[in-house]
């Protein structure tokens, strides 16, 4: 097994297996999570397990069909999108890192335009993030990472339909659509 990890160009110290709570972790000013989920809550796919449809159209306004997008360095991710009205949720699950928000302070908070620590999802600690540092802001856009465990954690982002995006702040409105993920993938791990 590696000693490190490789996270968008810098080494990070690999767990030992791929327990909720590894040595070393949290680090980068990431917090602590307390009650952690199981790591069998991130098993399978986001499409099917991350939202109910009733939480799909809740989040785009409509009934849509999720499509995988799994990103290699992170793990299984799927978006669903309102063609209608431009509006799109997306879900990855973040477990190929094994260092959950821990590698979001260390590389997406310095190279980020926008980034609020926002309450706490539920109990697990979660971040708002967006752009790049230095470039524009963008218009009707935001992820946040929702640590589910000090060694993984989830993305969502959201992207706001034409009707809101100059109206409405999508960094304030994806903790509703964080706490409908948390919500069905603490039923996954019945709790």
């Amino acid at each position: 097994m590696p000693d490190s990890t490789e996270v968008a160009g810098n080494a990070l110290p690999a767990p030992a297996g791929k327990n909720a709570s590894a040595p070393g972790l949290p680090f980068a000013g990431a917090p602590k999570v307390s009650d952690p989920l199981p790591v069998s809550v991130l098993s399978g796919d986001p499409c099917a397990d991350a939202l109910t449809p009733e939480q799909v159209i809740a989040a785009v306004g409509a009934s849509v069909t999720g499509k995988r997008e799994d990103l290699a360095l992170t793990g299984p991710a799927c978006a669903w999108s309102n063609h209608s009205t431009g509006g799109a949720v997306g879900i990855s699950y973040t477990v190929n890192t094994h260092v959950g928000l821990s590698g979001v302070y260390a590389n997406t908070q310095p190279q980020s335009a926008v980034w609020r620590v926002l309450p706490d999802i539920q109990g697990f600690p979660a971040v708002a993030h967006a752009g790049t540092k230095g470039g524009e802001i963008p218009v009707g856009f935001c992820q946040a990472s929702i640590g589910l465990a000090d060694s993984m954690s989830i993305d969502v982002s959201l992207t706001l339909g034409a009707s809101k995006r100059n109206t409405e702040d999508a960094c304030s409105l994806i903790p509703q659509i964080a706490d409908m993920t948390v919500t069905t993938l603490r039923a996954k791990a019945g709790s």
